[in-house]
């Protein structure tokens, strides 16, 4: 089997022939003189030809390194045109960032803020793909992703920006209609409009600092992959939801949807920033990382959250 080429060999040759000395060469590379000559020793034992004539003054390529120069300088200088283009682009914001979000938060609240970082870096390029499958950001190559959840035990580095409130909401319709129930055992019999993806199905799980937990299965004669989906059923006094303060705090806030059983709480997930192994980041993927954080700190519905939390401790 052929043996890799000597890379690093051949570009120390080519540095110690345009340095004409190998110390001067080891310091250029800041490389000890011997690991220069070793280098060297190694391409002639490999090549079984001689590449520099040495005396005790001075060195001189023979005709073999004079024909092997102009290619061995190119893999030098094709090595450091590599680290400089790498170097320069982890450390300016210019480039593209792939990001992975959930649907619905990604259009609602992902999207408005983009034009303000895209003006802050007209160089940067973002390439957002929206859904609620969860995606490998390392298959897919994704620089990062939102993840609304609990996270499980993961290689992947996560930074948690906000809590997420789980509410129990219905039309003012419904619960005139059908009754407000003010305990878990009393979802019985009524109607629950159910985001596919959340944890533990159409089995619905509440806790109360008083009463401790409760679970109820539920009729579920709408299931959805997304949850914003759920909205026009809950508008029309079709059912009661489960959904997340960002899609409905508007319409808690101006009356068309209320909650239910004040005191129980669903389990909370949170909003998260999630990255693929390794620490280094290159610095277009830390600033968007640091500006969404900033922005999503003052989320209206995060407010909301605030207000209800109040209210139930009160």
């Amino acid at each position: 089997m052929k043996k890799l080429p000597d890379l690093e060999a051949w570009a120390v040759f080519a540095k110690v022939a345009e340095m004409g000395s190998f110390a001067k060469a080891a310091s250029e590379l800041s490389l000890s003189q011997g690991t220069v000559s070793k280098a060297i020793t190694r391409l002639e034992s490999r090549m079984k030809a001689n590449l520099f004539h040495r005396t005790s003054r001075r060195i001189s390529l023979t005709d073999t390194g004079m024909a092997a120069l102009e290619r061995a300088t190119r893999i030098l200088q094709e090595g450091e045109a590599i680290e400089d283009e790498i170097i320069d682009r982890a450390s300016t914001l210019r480039g593209r960032i792939r990001i992975s979000a959930p649907m619905s938060f990604g259009i609602a609240r992902l999207s408005p803020i983009l034009p303000a970082f895209m003006k802050m870096h007209p160089d940067v390029e973002l390439d957002l793909h929206f859904g609620d499958e969860q995606t490998d950001l390392i298959r897919d190559r994704f620089d990062l992703a939102l993840r609304i959840s609990n996270l499980m035990d993961s290689s992947l580095l996560a930074r948690q920006l906000c809590k997420v409130q789980i509410l129990l909401v219905g039309s003012p319709d419904y619960f005139a209609r059908h009754g407000k129930p003010a305990h878990p055992r009393e979802l019985a019999g009524h109607r629950g409009l159910q985001y596919s993806y959340a944890r533990g199905g159409n089995h619905w799980r509440f806790r109360h600092t008083m009463q401790g937990e409760f679970s109820q299965t539920m009729s579920t004669p709408l299931q959805v992959n997304n949850a914003e989906a759920l909205q026009p059923a809950l508008l029309a006094g079709l059912g009661l939801a489960l959904q997340p303060a960002f899609l409905v705090w508007k319409e808690l806030r101006d009356g068309t949807l209320e909650t239910a059983m004040d005191g129980w709480e669903a389990e909370s997930i949170a909003l998260h920033i999630v990255t693929p192994p390794g620490r280094i980041r290159p610095a277009r993927v830390q600033a968007f990382i640091d500006y969404a954080a900033q922005q999503f700190m003052n989320e209206p519905w995060a407010e909301l959250q605030r207000d209800f939390s109040a209210s139930a401790g009160a």
